[in-house]
């Protein structure tokens, strides 16, 4: 019998697979969700959801099929917005910045 060994992921599957900007594409599939969800809840169809976004139906397919290279974080944002929610951004220092150290800012997203 041949042995198969397993390791566990991390929390992020683009940086487990190596991509750059892991944080961001990371960031961008929750926000992908969050759109999801969004339609859902306030049950329209994908085209209702096109109109209020201002996009085609084609395009509100394939970002919830997780097609949305194409669309910036910003533009995605936007989309949320459109479906009625509200979307703060908040920047903070890191918790154990002495500020003599480089580090490289994360990305995250908190929703209520």
């Amino acid at each position: 019998m041949k042995k198969t060994s397993v390791t566990r992921g991390g929390s992020n599957i683009f940086a487990d697979l190596g991509l750059p900007d892991a944080d961001e594409h990371m960031l961008k599939a929750r926000v992908v969700l969050i759109i999801g969800k969004r339609i859902d809840q306030i049950g329209l169809t994908q085209q209702a959801a096109a109109k209020r976004m201002g996009i085609t139906q084609p395009d509100v397919s394939n970002i919830l099929r997780g097609r949305f290279e194409g669309f910036a974080l910003e533009r995605l944002l936007r989309f949320v917005r459109a479906l009625g929610s509200d979307v703060e951004i908040k920047v903070k220092r890191p918790a154990n910045d002495d500020g003599r150290k480089h580090h490289e800012g994360r990305m995250s997203l908190t929703t209520a």
